[in-house]
């Protein structure tokens, strides 16, 4: 939204470049008079020192609007021509700031305040008694360039304390989800490693089961065994000695694409069963057999290396890792 301004714009110098010509507020002063000249000169050493006020004000408060509005309401009137009768109102966000003997008269002077492009307030300079008539009611139109400058300082003052506690809230959120995700994590963490704990628990009950009890009764049945039932024995117990080892478990991660029948006939070559044996076991021929311990060795991407099957599944790559 622009904003509305009072009176016409003045003459910029002939020289000046046309884009810089817009910025140019108060007119060049023709007065000869010295008295005069050095009236306006004093009256330009106020504005000055306003405009300088209120920098180092913005810095003194540079995480409150509230409390700069406080203290600009008391200095803006010094820098008027008639400081002694003059008061000052900052309206802002709803909120009223009044100086110190603030008298609500009709000889005033204000400008909007526009945050964001969005109006927000109004800062005002008022008289408390009657003065000459000037540029603008008993104002000066350099005092108008100043009023509108000072809106809009003030309105960029207040875009950024806005933006930089908005900013600060986003990183404050920011810490603090960080801080609940390192938690979440440990938490993960601790959770994760107890599962681990579970995990060896079960597997030495297991392993203390299947040791202490299943084994020795398998023992005692072997020997009441015929000599073709104890080699099914046999495999009973080498299958109950691989349920509780790491081996399946390793070669099951090391190649998930072998199937449930391949893993069976690499725990019998494991064993050290030959082909014929597996063959025997399984019901089916012994080139089966060949073809399926090929399909491993191309699975375990071993297939023409001249690497031995059953070394190879000895080896300690299946060893369960400490």
């Amino acid at each position: 939204m622009a904003r509305q301004r009072r009176g016409t714009d003045p003459e910029p110098p002939r020289n000046m470049p046309r884009d810089l010509a817009r910025l140019w507020r108060i007119p060049l002063n023709q007065e000869t008079d010295q008295t005069k000249i050095e009236t306006a000169l004093q009256e330009r050493i106020k504005e000055l020192n306003c405009l300088y006020g209120v920098a180092r004000l913005a810095e003194l408060h540079s995480d409150s609007v509230e409390d700069l509005l406080h203290d600009l309401v008391n200095f803006l009137p010094l820098s008027w021509q008639y400081p002694e009768i003059a008061c000052a109102r900052i309206q802002f966000q709803g909120r009223t700031y009044k100086g110190h003997g603030f008298v609500l008269t009709s000889w005033r002077q204000a400008s909007r305040v526009f945050m964001f492009e969005e109006p927000v307030g109004e800062v005002a300079i008022f008289y408390r008694e009657e003065r000459p008539a000037a540029d603008e009611g008993p104002f000066l139109k350099e005092e108008r360039a100043l009023l509108d400058a000072l809106a809009e300082r003030i309105g960029t003052i207040a875009g950024r304390i806005a933006a930089e506690k908005e900013l600060h809230e986003i990183n404050r959120q920011l810490t603090v989800e960080r801080k609940a995700l390192q938690e979440a994590n440990l938490a993960l963490r601790t959770v994760l490693a107890r599962i681990e704990e579970e995990k060896h628990e079960v597997y030495l009950n297991v392993k203390l089961n299947v040791d202490k009890v299943i084994i020795p009764i398998l023992h005692a049945l072997t020997l009441e065994l015929s000599e073709p039932q104890r080699e099914y024995a046999e495999m009973i117990r080498r299958s109950l000695n691989e349920l509780t080892s790491p081996f399946v478990g390793h070669l099951t991660d090391a190649c998930g694409a072998l199937t449930p029948t391949e893993i069976s006939i690499c725990n019998m070559i494991r064993s050290g069963l030959r082909s014929k044996e597996i063959a025997r076991l399984r019901g089916v021929s012994t080139a089966t057999v060949h073809r399926q311990r090929e399909h491993i060795r191309k699975k375990l991407k071993i297939a023409n290396q001249g690497i031995n099957l059953t070394a190879f599944l000895q080896s300690n790559i299946w060893h369960e890792k400490e």
